[in-house]
């Protein structure tokens, strides 16, 4: 988890600890967003071999959008990459549902054991729900908040809403197979 939510944590902790105005917290929080998802990765790849694509996915997503963001001062790039992020996700999972390929269950089948296909199919039609429902609140927030209530509604409201949806599905992967000694361990898919 620190992994995926780490950077969101140092971006938001930027912008509200360091001094400026508005578009200079912006330009420096965005600047260390990129160096705090940089550092996850290389994190991820030293202590356990490899990156996840999910984080690719967002890493590279943050640097893209991120450096737009510092090349044309302008926060509206940054503020949608979650959108793209959300989007990405859940028509990655449509895909996996329509073709019949568990792309989810690909990338979770070691954290999620025993879980029957059932319960793989079930468990992909809500994440992919959950993310265009967040994809669709991202844009919802951006349109109606201002930049420090849009940051403090992803730090403080995305990462609590995505880990109460994790485990509210715990219920339905344990009817459906899931063989877990400690439903905290239960893999959380990463913020985007």
């Amino acid at each position: 988890m620190a992994i995926d939510y780490g950077p969101l944590v140092v971006f938001f902790a930027a912008n509200s600890l360091l001094p400026g105005s508005q578009l200079e917290r912006v330009l420096a929080a965005t600047a260390v967003f990129m160096v705090a998802i940089i550092t996850a990765m290389a994190y991820s790849q030293i202590k356990s071999g490899t990156i996840s694509p999910m984080l690719w996915l967002s890493g590279a997503l943050v640097l893209v959008f991120g450096s737009l963001t510092l090349y044309f001062h302008d926060q509206t790039f940054i503020q949608i990459k979650p959108t793209m992020v959300y989007g990405m996700f859940a028509a990655i999972l449509a895909f996996g549902l329509i073709t019949g390929r568990p792309l989810l269950q690909s990338l979770l089948e070691t954290a999620y054991p025993g879980l029957t296909p059932k319960g793989w199919r079930l468990l992909t039609i809500n994440w992919m729900i959950f993310f265009v429902a967040q994809a669709g609140l991202n844009e919802a927030m951006r349109a109606w908040l201002d930049w420090d209530g849009w940051v403090a509604y992803k730090t403080w409201a995305v990462i609590p809403m995505t880990l109460i949806f994790a485990i509210a599905n715990i219920p339905m992967l344990m009817r459906h197979g899931l063989k877990v000694s400690d439903p905290k361990e239960a893999p959380i898919p990463p913020e985007g």
